[in-house]
């Protein structure tokens, strides 16, 4: 039911081109998937978001388990059904959000106990319990529970590798459905002996995918490179590879370079509700006076329904009013340009260009006015 397969890989970097088949289709990577946290992505419906291409939507067992409840979803057909969504979609374990959003929590090695940021009450997540909610929700592909710990600090992180393994092995002993694909998450923080251990810990369990987690959360970009570099080489070439909560457009870039073949991320979405548009120089702050006047759209050379409609005056006098339609233009130009970046991603592994369109548009990037960047 479910297998990847490499169709093309490039001589000079770590970026190839497969196919992640699942029981809702086929994920074309490498991919960017949009994520619906509260199974919706902000400001778009589902029949936008397969008009954008989007072959794989994420959402996350933490929020969805408080609210509406994992049971209700199970009980009314399942995730898919529940969101109206058929193709694939993958969820989180609800780790990092216990860890981020939680201030309350108690953390030991059989699980964690925290009270939940909407009313206070108190819930207890252990890896049996995270792949009970995740089962009940159906995604395709599903989430081992780790601990998120801080980037820097090498003798947690060494402590945490022992309670996340320890996890991962309780996750696949207790995960029995066929139809779900349940992925190891490597930790390390930005140690490279401690990714390699986590790395051949958990490739030594035969997970059908990894995730690589705890990056993106305010280490360097440089460092999350060399973290890469790293585990490149460490993991399976054929098990696809997930850097978690990415999606900065230079990151996918380098990632993609370095191996990796999906993305997910917050970003767009969230950059659009607050009036920013993310192009190939970098960022626009679409409220800035610059554009009162512009009849252009965001970006000349995008082909986005945002972009074949609208000039930037439009979209700055929607973003100054605050309506809610200049939330889903910008929405729906910000997730399809990452979508199609990526995809131009991998039609350049096939050509074998992808050096040489990685350079380039690395180069461009936040090479735009000062002024039209979103500060």
């Amino acid at each position: 039911m479910f297998e990847f397969e490499i169709e093309a890989m490039d001589e000079r970097s770590g970026a190839r081109a497969g196919k992640l088949h699942t029981p809702h289709g086929i994920i074309h990577t490498p991919i960017f998937a949009p994520v619906g946290t509260q199974a919706t992505v902000k400001a778009l419906r589902p029949s936008d978001l397969r008009e954008l291409g989007s072959e794989l939507l994420l959402s996350n067992t933490y929020h969805l388990y408080l609210r509406p409840g994992d049971r209700l979803i199970r009980d009314l057909g399942g995730l898919h059904s529940f969101m109206g969504w058929d193709r694939p979609i993958l969820t989180d374990s609800g780790g990092f959000q216990v860890f981020s959003l939680s201030k309350r929590r108690k953390l030991d090695d059989d699980g964690v106990t925290f009270r939940s940021h909407l009313d206070g009450s108190s819930h207890r997540f252990t890896p049996e319990k995270c792949i009970e909610i995740q089962e009940n929700l159906g995604a395709d592909i599903i989430m081992v529970l780790d601990e998120c710990p801080p980037p820097d600090d090498h003798d947690y992180v060494r402590e945490s590798l022992a309670r996340t393994h320890s996890w991962a092995e309780r996750c696949l002993v207790r995960h029995k459905t066929s139809d779900q694909a349940l992925f190891g998450i490597v930790q390390g923080g930005i140690f490279p002996d401690l990714r390699e251990a986590s790395a051949k810990y958990l490739t030594a369990l035969d997970f059908p995918g990894y995730a690589i987690g705890g990056l993106s959360v305010g280490e360097s970009k440089k460092d999350m490179y060399a973290t890469l570099d790293v585990l490149d080489p460490l993991l399976p070439q054929s098990k696809p590879r997930y850097l978690m909560g990415v999606g900065a457009a230079d990151d996918l870039v380098n990632g993609v370079l370095r191996g990796i073949d999906i993305f997910d991320c917050v970003l767009p979405t969230r950059l659009a509700r607050h009036g920013a548009a993310m192009v190939t120089g970098g960022r626009l702050n679409m409220s800035n006076g610059q554009f009162a006047h512009d009849p252009e759209p965001i970006d000349p050379n995008c082909t986005c329904y945002t972009c074949s409609h609208f000039s930037r005056a439009y979209i700055r006098h929607l973003v100054k009013a605050n309506e809610i339609l200049g939330h889903i233009l910008l929405s729906m130009h910000n997730v399809h340009f990452l979508i199609d970046l990526v995809r131009k991603l991998r039609s350049a592994v096939f050509t074998g260009d992808v050096g040489h369109f990685a350079e380039k548009f690395l180069q461009n990037y936040e090479r735009i006015e000062p002024d039209s960047i979103l500060l």
